[in-house]
């Protein structure tokens, strides 16, 4: 990177600032901290779900398995994301939406302690919290890998850098400033990636390069699944990110609770399910031909995109590229630190403290920003050990921990909002959360040998099936927890469903 780089960067970071202190001016209260105070127009909402859905291990993580496996990177990672997304525009943004228009909370997990109780609540938001830390870890150390390749900055520098300017904007404009600072960076990361493309292609012998290329590549680079990314990891891969990138992780929960209704929810999901069909494949399409023009210095190939980029891009355009691998870390990491204040201040705080239960709006707002800022402060104490032996590698994070811990705390979350599940209380919650986390450190830990798609499916599926059981077997539904669930699941966005259950309503706020 030379002078010019460098500038593009700064006024990056200074533009992410800039939206974050105009964005103050929208928050008057925790509601509009927490989720927009349901007044995000459905487009914004969908392009924030979409960005807030990857980060830089994309270009990091990713583009080592495109390096080295060719288009599996796209076919087991953002396709099923799409389908997953697609799935959940019906089954759960509606009712995710419904949390805050009709039980009136700000944060994804407020409403467990009326659907199960409060242990319930209290040991999915803290272990959520937990994975959250280490999930947040991993994507600041792959932006930091990507910056040492273009500055030669430390690994720790570059870690406090990035988590510096997210933390000046997400702490004080909210879910708003995440919003629209996502919109930017959605728009700067077009620029880049089609520039990024174009050169490629220029490369590779112009836009019929498109469908030329793959008999110059390895033979495997066409396979839909290849190495340890088989047809069950698809399949598995499918069934946990349909429960994640509808909510399962909070952060995207809140990009639909932010828009007016239901309705309105329902067409953010679909936005965002579209650009992870198709925006994706212009990202990997260079990350698939790099063979061809680099050789990647790392085992993983994880360097190879940010090779290609230093080769082919000239300067300015190279800043862009490097604004574009920023753009998509930040905007990730200050969704969750948004959606882990949430948690905190709304659910565990109230709990633990006393004085909580009593704070007033503007309380309310100062301890939303402290934990914000405790928050980033933490995952960015994990990222300076991602690649410790404890943790591994940054890809391993993100697959096998993320994937595998989401499960037990989003199915008693995201299934706990469906009806034929009603008779599922606190102890199928409790019994399937605890399991679930036993079973993830037993295939990752406690044998030995077990294939990538088993360590990742088993905890999720261990909790879906006592989930349902224990509820068949030892039924807990109550006139209250169906009153709750009556709310969310009607079709009305009047105030029909509202009015018809007052005895809920009065328990839920």
């Amino acid at each position: 990177m030379n002078t010019l780089d460098w500038a593009v960067l700064i006024a990056y970071f200074g533009v992410m600032v800039a939206i974050g202190l105009w964005s103050h001016k929208r928050v008057d209260n925790v509601s509009d901290f927490f989720t927009a105070g349901g007044k995000m127009p459905w487009w914004l909402s969908g392009i924030s779900h979409h960005m807030s859905g990857y980060s830089a291990v994309m270009f990091t993580g990713y583009a080592g398995i495109a390096y080295t496996y060719g288009i599996t990177s796209y076919v087991t990672w953002s396709f099923p994301i799409a389908i997953g997304i697609a799935i959940g525009s019906q089954l759960f943004a509606p009712r995710l939406n419904r949390l805050r228009s009709r039980l009136h909370v700000a944060s994804p997990l407020e409403y467990l302690k009326n659907r199960y109780n409060v242990p319930t609540q209290q040991a999915l938001a803290v272990s959520g919290l937990l994975l959250k830390i280490v999930d947040v870890g991993a994507k600041w150390a792959a932006i930091a890998t990507l910056l040492s390749v273009f500055t030669g900055a430390s690994l720790n520098q570059g870690i406090l850098i990035t988590g510096a300017v997210t933390a000046m904007y997400c702490t004080v404009g909210g879910l708003w400033a995440d919003a629209l600072t996502e919109l930017g960076q959605f728009l700067i990361q077009l620029v880049a990636g089609v520039a990024m493309l174009v050169a490629v292609l220029g490369k590779i012998g112009g836009f019929s390069g498109l469908w030329n290329v793959w008999d110059r590549l390895p033979a495997a680079h066409t396979h839909p699944t290849a190495g340890p990314y088989t047809v069950t990891f698809l399949l598995a891969y499918l069934f946990i990110k349909t429960f994640e990138y509808n909510g399962g992780m909070w952060n995207q929960a809140q990009r639909y609770m932010a828009t007016a209704n239901a309705h309105e929810a329902t067409r953010s999901a679909r936005l965002s399910s579209a650009l992870w069909f198709v925006w994706p494949l212009v990202l990997f399409f260079p990350m698939w031909v790099a063979p061809l023009l680099v050789k990647a210095q790392k085992p993983d190939a994880s360097d190879a995109y940010a090779l290609l980029t230093e080769q082919l891009l000239p300067h300015g355009l190279l800043g862009l590229v490097v604004v574009g691998f920023f753009s998509h870390t930040m905007a990730m990491c200050s969704s969750d630190a948004n959606a882990i204040a949430a948690v905190f201040t709304r659910d565990i705080a109230p709990v633990v403290s006393r004085a909580a239960r009593d704070w007033t709006e503007r309380a309310g707002l100062v301890a939303a920003r402290l934990s914000t800022i405790a928050f980033l402060g933490l995952s960015m104490a994990v990222a300076t050990q991602v690649n410790s032996p404890a943790f591994k590698d940054i890809i391993t994070v993100v697959i096998k921990w993320v994937a595998g811990l989401m499960g037990p705390i989003a199915i008693p979350f995201m299934l706990g909002l469906l009806r034929p599940f009603r008779k599922s209380g606190p102890t199928a919650a409790l019994v399937s959360w605890a399991a679930g986390l036993f079973a993830f450190w037993l295939t990752n830990y406690g044998l030995s040998g077990v294939q990538l798609q088993i360590q990742i499916v088993t905890p999720l599926a261990t909790s879906l099936v006592l989930y349902v059981l224990i509820g068949l077997i030892k039924p807990e539904d109550t006139p209250e927890r169906d009153a709750i669930l009556a709310r969310i699941n009607s079709d009305d966005d009047g105030s029909a469903a509202a009015d018809a259950v007052p005895a809920a309503a009065g328990a839920a706020e």
